[in-house]
């Protein structure tokens, strides 16, 4: 075993391959994630309300996938990362012909493709691995976000605490930066937030927002922060302004804020330091 972990270090390469094949993988069961967690979620807050447990088990793992137009289970060879939907499928299911939304293979896509730079930044190592569950959470994040408006704390919270613990070793910053870090990406938004209503009596954001950066500031210490605040708001307004441009989405129409932050938080963990330095190159 060790002989094979040795190869994969010094030959990065066919790592990163060998990598992607798995974050395919994984990318299946975050279609899994994306799509369930926000009904589970849902199904508990009724049973709360109604104090009954109704209605059979519904989780990541039961019942089987099966095909919302006609109920068709999805045998395992129809739910092969990327092969199945684009060769054996073509987009449709086998049974009713309905399409299937081209989602689940960027899913996996997306996935496999993130896994390559990581891998070239960390190497074929522990520390890879942490990224690679990491950038996993995000997308699930992500995509949830895009579809309900929603960061669920099953994912913020764990995320959060993964990073505060990881950093007790001094991982990716020291633990003092790491808590510094989740409590002032909380408040930071925080602020925002209520600076905001009360100036116009509206909502900006959700708590979720505030439990992913609080999550970010975990990982990546306090003077993460500014980057990825500021990459998120710069991402954020030229894509607003680019979908008002396309007649996407009308400026005045609400967007998640949480895919601007994801993709902020990824973009800092693994070339942070380079674009602080560049910054502060330029202001300087």
């Amino acid at each position: 075993m060790q002989l094979y972990i040795d190869y994969f270090q010094q030959h990065l390469f066919a790592a990163s391959i060998l990598v992607a094949i798995f974050s395919l993988l994984i990318g299946s069961f975050l279609n899994v994630v994306i799509h369930r967690l926000p009904i589970m979620m849902q199904k508990e807050w009724d049973n709360e309300l109604t104090g009954e447990i109704e209605g059979e088990t519904y989780n990541l793992m039961t019942p089987a996938s099966q095909c919302p137009n006609c109920q068709h289970v999805i045998r395992w060879y129809e739910n092969i990362p990327l092969i199945s939907y684009f060769l054996l499928l073509r987009a449709k299911c086998s049974n009713c012909k309905t399409g299937i939304p081209i989602r689940y293979p960027l899913v996996e896509l997306l996935s496999a493709l993130i896994s390559i730079p990581i891998v070239y930044s960390f190497g074929f190592n522990t520390l890879t691995f942490y990224v690679l569950v990491f950038s996993w959470i995000l997308i699930a994040l992500t995509f949830i976000d895009l579809d309900h408006f929603l960061l669920p704390d099953k994912l913020t919270l764990p995320l959060l605490w993964m990073g505060l613990l990881l950093n007790t070793q001094n991982t990716f910053t020291s633990i003092e930066s790491a808590v510094y870090g989740a409590a002032a990406g909380y408040s930071s938004l925080w602020i925002i937030y209520w600076a905001f209503k009360l100036t116009t009596g509206k909502e900006g954001m959700g708590y979720g927002d505030f439990k992913l950066l609080a999550a970010l500031g975990a990982w990546m210490g306090i003077t993460a922060l500014p980057i990825i605040i500021l990459l998120s708001s710069i991402s954020a307004v030229m894509l607003a302004i680019i979908f008002a441009a396309l007649k996407i989405q009308q400026l005045d129409k609400p967007i998640p804020f949480g895919p601007y932050l994801t993709i902020a938080g990824f973009i800092s963990l693994l070339w942070g330091s380079e674009l602080t330095a560049a910054y502060l190159r330029l202001l300087l």
